[in-house]
């Protein structure tokens, strides 16, 4: 028997209010434990199709279930517990005077309370490697060290996926590592969106290449970064001189 994947999106088509429609029936489906990279160039989908994995918005047609749930109001409150997004700007998600303070705001909201709640917190902070920052205030911190506490803020809900979108952005190399490795050890479904094609090939074993709304390619990332016609039909490029092959 197989275990119920993280995602599975079946004919999912979007058109906004203005008439654009931005995804024309995408099927994709993430098993349990899985790092996929989500690629693509601007103007894809790829935001939009983010934005119905945890009900932002509302699939014109098809279906995005997860974890055997589907994604609408009758489960909203549990979908958005199973998909933890982090977004690009991790001052978007801290807000609050300590870093103690912004990891335990979604499980509290959920109900935790005392030593349940501490707990919760202390393991989110542990796993990201920031469990000493507990007490700072996130705007004294590093820019890579507010994003692996942003991290932390969604490990703390116990997602079932974490949707990562552009992680590496603005991290300096040492930063870069420091997050490859917390999202390596992670125990959890991760989707990444991004445009750092040697980050997704270090970190995600597969990638989904998605362009023009629909799902292009997918399959090893590192035959997808090795087709060279593949890459220049959906407007993917490798940085000077990186050769995929060459990567252990």
């Amino acid at each position: 028997m197989t275990s119920t994947p993280s995602l599975d999106v079946r004919g999912l088509a979007y058109a906004y209010p203005d008439g654009h429609q931005a995804l024309f029936g995408v099927d994709l489906t993430i098993g349990r434990g899985e790092r996929v990279a989500l690629l693509g160039p601007n103007g894809a989908g790829k935001t939009t199709l983010v934005l119905h994995l945890n009900g932002i918005l509302a699939a014109g047609a098809g279906s995005v279930t997860v974890a055997g749930l589907p994604v609408g109001k009758k489960h909203m409150a549990e979908i958005r517990r199973k998909v933890g997004i982090v977004f690009q700007d991790p001052d978007d998600q801290l807000f609050m005077p300590t870093v103690r303070e912004d990891v335990a705001f979604g499980p509290a909201s959920a109900g935790l309370r005392g030593a349940a709640l501490d707990a919760v917190v202390e393991r989110a902070l542990e796993k990201v490697g920031m469990a000493g920052y507990a007490d700072r205030p996130p705007h004294h911190l590093s820019f890579g060290q507010r994003r692996r506490v942003a991290v932390a803020t969604v490990l703390a809900t116990e997602p079932e996926i974490l949707v990562l979108d552009e992680p590496s952005s603005n991290l300096d190399p040492a930063s870069r590592r420091e997050l490859a490795d917390v999202l390596r050890s992670l125990d959890v479904t991760v989707l990444m969106v991004t445009h750092d094609l040697p980050y997704a090939l270090e970190l995600c074993p597969r990638s989904l290449v998605l362009s023009e709304g629909v799902i292009a390619a997918d399959g090893p990332t590192r035959e997808i970064l090795s087709d060279e016609e593949l890459m220049t039909r959906h407007r993917l490029e490798l940085p000077f001189g990186f050769v995929p092959g060459s990567v252990a």
